[in-house]
């Protein structure tokens, strides 16, 4: 391993675009620790104390690695640019002119990233206000408590506060797109990576605080069983063989060769927990518009990870969106279209409408497993906290999801490299 990881160091160009990728990442931390004057540090203290018993806060705060809680120039994260590209994806596939922009090389992504932009822009606006507001004690559903992390909030304030994390929200973006253009990775994957990783050795402590010891090792021992669990399936996929037809182009004989179309079993990542989290969240926000103790307390004991009813909700959305998602990154008939206007065909099954077939049939039977393990590494986490009444749980499966996925696509990113140049790569 020490020799593989030398190997990194012994090409000039890998070695500065990892040393680059580290000094951003380590920008992007010093940052997300650093709060917005006017906000109260000793109520910053109190609340990240009882930050872990909130299941919504405690899912938001993931992605910012503590910063949201912080109030940090950082605090919303990355969670506005996820939330906008998560959008447009999702538009592409209704509105003609993203439609357009997408068919239209790298135009029309240029045009999709600029749109993405703007889009961030306008997220982290909005929900840089709820949370100045939120956080000024008018909240409980949010966060289960009561709690003003402005004592001395005025209008000015306020405004002063919400264009910071605004211009930090671009910031950000703009970090993140470096790492991509002169680093190593995708850039907003290698900034929650750190966001979620640097959260361990805290959760770590706070789970030996509140457990002990045996529970501390439990857990450590799950959590490890299901980091090679996440690997076997993230690495499954069903390869569908494709074999494309001889033809004569001019002088030139084309075609004739054999390939395969792979489908991973996780083909949609961590998205589904995303869009789960985004649906349990809107009770959340019906509670601040709608003025009934009944539904505010419903919200504040429901939206807990220990609750049964959150349990049930939360894996029944992963799965469901699960297949909404993987239905749209990969559509049968457009991916049917498209090998029969390449003359291609899967052997043994006929051009357009058999083949369309075979396509939702197969994706019908990967995703129900794809689906039910996202569904089962995000809720296990919860029935443990559940079962051992351990509140401040802070270890999601969604933190595995991420660490695990990042990982694997930034040593495969770095192997490709390291082979190019005849050096051996960490993965065989």
């Amino acid at each position: 391993m020490l020799r593989r990881l030398a190997n990194i160091l012994r090409v000039p160009d890998l070695r500065n675009k990892v040393l680059f990728t580290l000094l951003v990442v380590g920008l992007y931390q010093l940052g997300a620790n650093v709060p917005i004057p006017g906000v109260s540090w000793a109520q910053i203290q109190a609340l990240q104390s009882k930050a872990g018993s909130s299941g919504v806060l405690g899912f938001l705060n993931l992605f910012s690695g503590g910063a949201l809680t912080r109030l940090a120039v950082f605090g919303l994260g990355v969670m506005p640019y996820i939330t906008s590209s998560i959008v447009i994806q999702l538009l592409t596939g209704v509105i003609p002119r993203l439609t357009q922009w997408q068919d239209g090389g790298p135009e029309g992504q240029a045009k999709i990233t600029q749109t993405t932009r703007y889009l961030t822009i306008g997220l982290a606006l909005l929900q840089s206000t709820g949370l100045v507001y939120a956080f000024h004690g008018h909240d409980s559903a949010l966060l289960g408590f009561t709690i003003d992390l402005i004592p001395k909030f005025n209008l000015w304030l306020a405004l002063f506060m919400v264009l910071i994390m605004t211009a930090g929200t671009a910031f950000v973006m703009w970090l993140a797109e470096l790492i991509t253009q002169r680093g190593i990775g995708q850039g907003m994957s290698i900034l929650i990576f750190a966001n979620v990783v640097a959260g361990l050795p805290t959760g770590g402590r706070v789970v030996w605080e509140e457990g002990g010891p045996y529970k501390f090792f439990t857990i450590l021992v799950i959590s490890v069983g299901l980091l090679f669990f996440i690997v076997f399936m993230d690495n499954g996929q069903r390869r569908i063989p494709v074999t494309f037809a001889r033809r004569v182009v001019g002088r030139r004989e084309m075609g004739g060769n054999s390939t395969y179309i792979p489908i991973k079993v996780n083909h949609s990542g961590v998205i589904p927990i995303i869009f789960a989290s985004s649906v349990l969240y809107l009770p959340v926000l019906l509670s601040n518009i709608v003025p009934s103790a009944g539904f505010t307390s419903f919200v504040n004991t429901s939206l807990q990870p220990t609750n049964l009813l959150y349990i049930v909700a939360d894996f029944v959305l992963i799965f469901a969106f699960t297949f909404f998602y993987v239905y749209i990154a990969f559509e049968p008939h457009q991916q049917s279209e498209l090998l029969r206007q390449q003359g291609g065909f899967v052997p043994g099954i006929r051009p357009g409408l058999p083949t369309e077939r075979y396509f939702s049939r197969l994706i019908s039977r990967i995703t129900v497993v794809g689906a039910t393990f996202l569904a089962s590494v995000a809720v296990v986490p919860s029935i443990l906290m559940a079962i051992w009444n351990i509140n401040r749980f802070p270890y999601y499966g969604t933190t595995l999801l991420i660490a695990v996925g990042v990982a694997l696509q930034t040593m495969q990113q770095i192997d490709s490299q390291l082979m190019m140049r005849n050096y051996e790569g960490f993965l065989k």
